[in-house]
């Protein structure tokens, strides 16, 4: 089993979808407007996706989303060189590597290296 996509509940698409597609090289897949909600599609490296939505009913809100990647270190740097600040920079855990920043809503981005 494996995740195929996140829904987040944003407070702001435009920032959301700029942070997104700029700096984390997310591309838009689609877009839609519903009369409770307008849906933002991105779509990511392979077959990830991520989802999201604005509305005025349901509070903003996403734990965390892993992204896992082939070179942490390079990773971390490129998104330092975008102005990304991380909470806690690349460590070694029992699977491998990882760090940690957060999106403009709060949300936990998590990068993970894999041991070969």
């Amino acid at each position: 089993m494996r995740i195929k996509y996140s829904t987040m509940i944003v407070k702001d698409m435009d920032e959301s979808i700029k942070f997104y597609t700029e700096k984390m090289g997310f591309e838009i897949d689609s877009q839609y407007n519903l009369p409770q909600a307008t849906i933002t599609l991105l779509k990511g490296e392979g077959d990830v996706l991520l989802e999201l939505i604005k509305n005025e009913e349901n509070e903003v809100g996403l734990f965390s989303i892993g992204i896992e990647v082939e070179d942490i270190n390079k990773e971390v740097n490129e998104l330092k060189s975008k102005g990304i600040e991380f909470v806690m920079e690349p460590r070694k855990i029992s699977v491998g590597s990882m760090a940690l920043f957060k999106d403009p809503n709060g949300a936990n981005i998590v990068l993970i290296q894999h041991d070969q």
